[in-house]
C-alpha cells in the first residue's frame, strides 16, 4: 500500500492551532502516515515538531511573498493538504493553485480547520469576508471546531463543512491542585487566586475583566487576579492596574500555565468569542470553577459545568466571580461537573482517526 503523504500548514501559530498540529502530526505518524509540518520556524522550537516523527519547513514570517513559493514546493506530491486556521488556509489556496500535486499530478485536495473568528470591523470586515470566502471555496472540505464555525463556513459557500471538535493535548505529568508553592510565587498564600491565560489583545475582553477586578476590592481577603500572556494590551493594561491600584498581576508567557492554574481557586475567561478554549479545556480537566462569556462554541464545549456570563457585562462577571468565592459547595459543584464534562470530549486518539478517515474519503475519491 502506497504510503498516505499530508502537509499540515500552520500559520500565525494559536497556542490551539499550534498544539492540536503537534497532536495530528505524532498520531498520524503513528498510523504510517507520512507527515511534512509547514509553520514558522518558532513554532517548531517550541512544539518539536520534528519530535513527532514529522518533516518540518520553516516558513517566512506570513507576509513574505515566500511563503506562498516555500509551500508550494512543499505541497509537491501531497496527498491531502489540511491548514489550520484562516491565514494558513489563504496561503494553502494560494500554494494550490499553482503547481502543487498529489497523485498523478493533479491537485491534492484542501482540508481547512476553522478554529476561531477573526472579528475586524469597518471595511476590514469585507476583506476578511472576501478571504473566507476564498478559502472555503478553494477547500474540499472545511472542519469546524464548533457547530458556529460550521454554520459560518457555509454561509461562506462551504462545499462541505463538518463539525470535528478538536480535543487539545492535556498537560503531561502530575499536576497539583492548589499547589502551595505556585500560590506563593504569585502572592497569593492567604487570599483566593483567580487565573486568566490568553494573548493581551483587544477582543480578549481584558479591559472588561479589570472592571470586574475593581469591584472585587471590597472582598475581605481581597482576590488576586492573575492573567497570563503577552501582547500588544499589556502597557495600556498595566497602567490602568497600576494607576487604579488593582489587585491584579500581568505574569507574562508562561511555560507552566496549567500548574498555575491548578493553584487557582477560578479561571476566568472574558473573550468576546471563543471556539474551543485552551482555557476552558484545561481548567475544566482539572476541576478548576470556570467563568467565561457565553460566546461561540463556549456553551457547546463546557455545557452545565461552568459559569456564564454576557460578554462585556463587567457587573455579571463581577457578580458571579464573587458568587463562587463565597461558595465553596458551589465550586465543589462544578469541579466535579467540569471532570465529567472533559471526559465527554474526544479523546486525542479519536480526534486523530476522525482526520485520518476524512484523508482516506479524500484520496479514495
Amino acid at each position: 500500500m502506497t504510503q498516505l503523504r499530508t502537509v499540515q500548514v500552520v500559520g500565525g501559530g494559536s497556542a490551539g492551532s499550534s498544539a492540536h498540529v503537534r497532536s495530528l502530526a505524532s498520531g498520524l505518524v503513528a498510523r504510517g502516515v507520512r507527515v511534512t509540518v509547514c509553520a514558522p520556524a518558532e513554532l517548531d522550537r517550541v512544539y518539536d515538531y520534528l519530535g513527532a516523527g514529522a518533516h518540518f519547513v520553516p516558513l517566512p514570517r506570513l507576509g513574505d511573498p515566500a511563503t506562498v513559493t516555500a509551500l508550494r514546493n512543499a505541497c509537491i506530491g501531497a496527498d491531502v493538504v489540511h491548514a489550520h486556521g484562516l491565514p494558513a488556509s489563504v496561503r494553502a489556496a494560494l500554494a494550490l493553485s499553482g503547481r502543487a500535486g498529489g497523485p498523478g499530478g493533479g491537485r491534492a485536495p484542501l482540508v481547512t480547520t476553522w478554529d476561531s473568528r477573526v472579528h475586524v470591523d469597518g471595511a476590514g470586515g469585507g476583506v476578511l469576508r472576501l478571504l473566507e470566502r476564498r478559502t472555503v471555496r478553494a477547500a474540499t472540505v472545511v472542519l469546524g471546531t464548533s457547530s458556529e464555525l460550521v454554520d459560518r463556513a457555509r454561509r461562506r459557500g462551504a462545499r462541505d463543512a463538518r463539525l470535528a471538535p478538536v480535543t487539545v493535548p492535556a498537560a503531561r505529568g502530575p499536576v497539583c491542585l492548589h499547589d502551595g508553592k505556585a500560590r506563593a510565587e504569585l502572592g497569593a498564600v492567604d487570599r483566593p487566586l483567580l487565573m486568566a491565560v490568553g494573548a493581551l489583545e483587544r477582543g480578549r475582553g481584558y479591559r472588561t475583566l479589570l472592571d470586574a477586578a475593581r469591584t472585587w476590592r471590597e472582598l475581605d481577603p481581597q482576590p488576586l487576579l492573575v492573567i497570563a500572556g503577552e501582547g500588544r494590551e499589556r502597557a495600556a493594561l498595566q497602567r490602568r492596574i497600576a494607576s487604579e491600584g488593582l489587585p491584579v498581576r500581568l505574569i507574562g508567557r508562561r511555560e507552566d500555565v496549567a500548574e498555575l492554574l491548578a493553584a487557582a481557586d477560578v479561571a476566568v475567561l472574558p473573550s468576546r468569542w471563543e471556539a474551543r478554549s485552551l482555557l476552558a479545556q484545561e481548567a475544566l480537566r482539572l476541576g478548576v470553577p470556570l467563568v467565561a462569556t457565553a460566546v461561540g462554541g463556549v456553551p457547546e464545549l463546557v455545557g452545565d459545568a461552568a459559569e456564564l456570563v454576557p460578554y462585556g457585562d463587567a457587573e455579571a462577571l463581577a457578580g458571579a466571580v464573587r458568587g463562587l468565592l463565597e461558595d465553596v459547595e458551589r465550586r465543589m459543584d462544578l469541579a466535579a461537573a467540569g471532570r465529567v464534562q472533559a471526559r465527554s470530549w474526544p479523546t486525542e486518539d479519536e480526534t486523530v482517526a476522525h482526520v485520518l478517515s476524512v484523508y482516506d474519503e479524500l484520496v479514495g475519491r
